[in-house]
């Protein structure tokens, strides 16, 4: 049985999850909101959010104020749509699809039958699973991605529910900012911890 990697990139730690969740959740998060919730100092918030930017998967912008005082930077969860896109994970995009031409020219084999957008939409999203410690198998037919073993299998129980929506969120961030017509729609019920797998959906169809 394969075993598990390390869990990296954007989900790699609870606190990290738990920010990520926040900014999901509600846009325009000051570091003091984000503190108060998580309990966390505000030096290992600004980490966590700065490795965050640093990786596409938040915004941080000058809040515009009208009196006086200093602006504060709030923090927003990169969704992919034109008004929550990030430069880095655009670049990040036409990376992953540059490479899958590259391979899928050497290995017509490897070619999918999903049409063009749904092939670079999939392509920049093995790219950040890999990212993140993941080890995804793609089924073009049935529309999932098996993501067994999980390198999250270890994470206390009552953390899991909120790190997969979190993962969920940041899989469907990841397919808006590609384009195409494939959406995540949830992570199935799994039998086991290690256990994975994300249901996709064609839009299209």
């Amino acid at each position: 049985m394969a075993t598990a990697r390390p869990a990296c990139g954007p989900i790699s730690t609870f606190s990290r999850v738990q920010i990520l969740h926040l900014v999901q959740s509600r846009s325009r998060r000051t570091i003091g909101e984000l503190c108060e919730a998580t309990g966390l100092h505000q030096n290992t918030v600004r980490e966590h959010l700065q490795r965050l930017i640093d990786g596409g998967y938040v915004l941080a912008e000058t809040e515009h104020r009208t009196t006086r005082g200093r602006p504060r930077t709030l923090y927003s969860a990169a969704t992919g749509a034109p008004e929550a896109s990030s430069p880095i994970a655009r670049d990040k995009v036409s990376a992953a699809a540059r490479r899958g031409d590259l391979m899928r020219r050497a290995l017509p084999s490897t070619a999918s039958d999903l049409g063009r957008e749904a092939t670079y939409q999939l392509d920049a999203l093995v790219e950040h699973l890999e990212e993140s410690g993941f080890e995804p198998v793609i089924d073009d037919g049935r529309l999932t991605i098996d993501l067994t073993p999980c390198p999250h299998a270890a994470a206390r129980p009552e953390d899991r529910p909120v790190l997969c929506r979190v993962h969920l969120s940041l899989m469907q961030s990841v397919l808006t900012e590609a384009g195409g017509p494939l959406s995540a729609d949830f992570v199935r019920d799994p039998a086991l911890p290690e256990e994975c797998v994300v249901q996709l959906r064609d839009t299209a169809a």
